[in-house]
């Protein structure tokens, strides 16, 4: 009911935020740890903190997110939360035996100025550290960034700290670090690289750990996750394919740098062309065909999108959450004819602007699209107010704008905490895309039979 107050007189915003169209860096620094492979994150900072990360992880995949936490009180906040972080490792490997504790790090213990890496190194020295087990850190302060800043920041880790120094005669293995997406995704996307026969690494992968399956039998670290063996020969790849510049692109960088593989940005491969680049691009490197069963796939994506044209032609659409989904969901509604109209995301960078314009520019010359501070769904609402929308995409968070204006909403993203199922299926690739535009059609068609009067209500659509 608050947002019916909304007015469509925009306002130049300098010092406020309204419904911001992100979260903390922490929350994203806690999934990428959980792609590892009995891996326990850690969260340098309060409880309060640490619980606010697993609920919101916790709501969103349908799972049980597992943590550990330094608890900070009155007297770490002051003095440091060294003495906590030392006791936090004794207690977690001593009893929950985890082969890699990711520790990151909060506003709290980043305002004090603890030093993770100091802290670590004094662990190792003192022996706090068990033989074989691994503790890597990140920093992601919540007041900068946004959770696609913090996923970064631990995918960086993840390379600086774990994969082996450079070799002159790198494997065929390519690496791929998948960006912010779903377990689904990861798992879609390895399925297209293992029907090309290309031998991979992915990093992090939460395929069979947010998602994994019910055996009847309690397993405290899930089968999935990328292995410690499989990080450290990360450095051995011959390329590193980072999907999403915002996510990803910090990782390769960072094996770049340690370990001379050579590394190549490219867009989520959601839709058809930005599927199509990532295939060409993984077999032009691996000489590996595109084999004609994921050709079909394409083909009937193509296929449906031109069945049903007549309800997808001039749609107009406002998207909002994270750069990396925003960018290559604009292409792909271009691809469909629609006009994706408002776009908003509250993760900064300076690239997101020039990068929209070159995909919206030409097609949809009224396009508004912004991010970064007061990018937020107060904005995006006020834009809906000045002139309509026929579908919302986005998260949860975008249902009192859907209902207030009566809007078809489809959930994408992250966080969706009111419907389920969206970890278990892919948006990337071509059978991601057949089911975007199935949801996309679902939506659309089932607001065309509500609002029919009786003698247009047509069975056959």
């Amino acid at each position: 009911m608050l947002l019916k107050h909304t007015t469509a007189d925009v306002a130049d915003r300098k010092a406020l935020t309204i419904n911001p169209a992100k979260t903390c860096q922490p929350i994203g620094a806690m999934y990428a740890a959980l792609g590892i492979h009995g891996c326990m994150p850690h969260s340098h900072g309060s409880q309060g903190c640490c619980a606010y990360h697993r609920s919101a992880l916790t709501r969103h995949y349908k799972e049980p997110v597992m943590a550990g936490t330094s608890s900070f009180t009155e007297g770490a906040s002051v003095f440091g939360g060294q003495a906590n972080l030392l006791a936090a490792f004794n207690n977690i490997f001593s009893i929950y035996d985890p082969d890699v504790v990711a520790v990151h790090s909060t506003c709290l213990s980043e305002t004090i100025g603890d030093d993770l890496a100091q802290i670590t190194q004094k662990a190792i020295d003192e022996g706090k550290i068990p033989e074989g087990k691994t503790v890597i850190y990140a920093s992601t302060p919540s007041y900068v960034g946004s959770h696609v800043t913090g996923f970064s920041n631990m995918c960086a880790a993840m390379a600086e700290q774990m994969a082996v120094e450079g070799v002159e005669v790198k494997s065929p293995t390519i690496n791929v670090v998948p960006g912010w997406v779903e377990p689904a995704d990861m798992r879609e996307i390895k399925r297209l690289l293992k029907a090309m026969k290309v031998t991979s690494i992915m990093f992090p992968d939460t395929s069979d750990v947010l998602d994994a399956p019910m055996t009847g039998k309690h397993q405290f670290y899930p089968r999935g996750g990328v292995t410690l063996n499989e990080l450290r020969d990360s450095g051995k790849s011959r390329k590193t394919y980072c999907l999403g510049s915002w996510a990803s692109a910090a990782a390769g960088e960072a094996l770049w740098k340690k370990s001379r593989v050579p590394f190549e940005e490219m867009s989520l491969p959601i839709g058809i062309k930005a599927t199509d680049r990532f295939l060409a691009a993984v077999s032009k490197e691996t000489s590996c065909p595109v084999p004609q069963s994921i050709t079909d796939e394409r083909g009937r994506l193509v296929d449906m999108v031109a069945d049903m044209q007549n309800y997808l032609s001039g749609k107009r659409v406002a998207l909002w959450g994270d750069p990396d989904q925003l960018l290559s969901l604009a292409e792909f509604l271009i691809d469909l004819d629609m006009k994706p109209v408002y776009m908003v995301s509250g993760t900064p960078g300076k690239a997101f602007m020039a990068k929209m314009e070159a995909i919206v520019g030409e097609a949809v010359p009224e396009a508004k699209y912004k991010n970064g501070e007061r990018a937020d769904m107060f904005l995006m609402h006020q834009w809906i107010k000045e002139e309509g929308v026929d579908l919302l995409i986005g998260n949860t968070y975008g249902k009192y704008i859907s209902r207030d204006e009566d809007i078809p909403f489809i959930r994408a993203g992250f966080p969706i905490y009111d419907r389920a199922g969206h970890s278990y299926f892919p948006t990337v690739g071509y059978a991601g895309g057949l089911r975007l535009v199935e949801k996309i059609l679902d939506a659309l068609m089932d607001r065309q039979d509500r609002d029919s009067t009786e003698e247009k209500f047509e069975l056959v659509m």
